[in-house]
């Protein structure tokens, strides 16, 4: 899996789909970094979500380069394949286990959505995960954490303590949209980084079939 550089203590984490990764994903990390003053924020791609019903469209590989394009131009930002290896579906309880046994005294803050936090009792060992890092639920500025924390009174003590809320202007966009939008021959720019369209069009990317990954050398 890649390095992590540096002395780190406050580590975000952003993992996800990625089907394209959006400026949505990116606004979210960057607040959050900023807000709870992160030394790095490691973007993971899911290999196999489990959450996703039929999978992602693009593959691993590819939804990895595009976040790779996408978070290049941030010294702080960070890429890592960990969730990439093997055949297993990804759960963010092994990632994050992974991530605290390779480095010794870091503080997880694992950035997802609010609305995903909703459906924290679906999530493989909740209450294990909530004792071991906190969640960075971003929301729209205004949002209510009142029934996030009152879900999660069923897996943790003091809810508040382990899940922070941040209201930041993020862009109305999903993923699925873009998706959709790209098959329909719309125009995404502005909802996602140029290179990333760029390797879109390249790889012909949510139109049809998906390429074979090419040899390298």
């Amino acid at each position: 899996m890649s390095k992590i550089n540096g002395q780190i203590t406050r580590l975000g984490v952003m993992g996800g789909t990625f089907d394209p990764i959006h400026y949505g994903h990116l606004q979210a990390a960057e607040g959050a970094r900023k807000e709870l003053d992160l030394d790095r924020v490691l973007f993971i791609p899911a290999g196999r979500p489990p959450h996703k019903k039929f999978g992602a469209v693009a593959s691993p590989w590819q939804r990895y380069m595009m976040t790779g394009l996408a978070i290049e131009s941030n010294d702080y930002f960070q890429l890592c394949d960990m969730e990439l290896e093997g055949d297993q579906p990804s759960y963010t309880i092994d990632t994050v286990k992974a991530l605290l046994g390779l480095y010794t005294g870091v503080q997880i803050f694992f950035i997802t959505g609010a609305d995903a936090i909703l459906e924290i009792g679906t999530w493989k060992k909740a209450a294990e995960l909530l004792s071991l890092c906190r969640f960075v639920a971003i929301a729209r500025p205004g949002y209510s954490m009142d029934k996030i924390w009152s879900i999660a009174e069923a897996f943790v003590i003091n809810p508040e303590e382990r899940i922070v809320g941040l209201g930041i202007p993020t862009p109305d966009i999903s993923s699925t949209e873009i998706r959709k939008r790209l098959q329909r021959g719309k125009t995404v720019k502005y909802m996602l980084p140029d290179q990333v369209i760029d390797f879109i069009t390249e790889q012909g990317l949510y139109r049809g079939s998906l390429p074979v990954k090419p040899q390298l050398g």
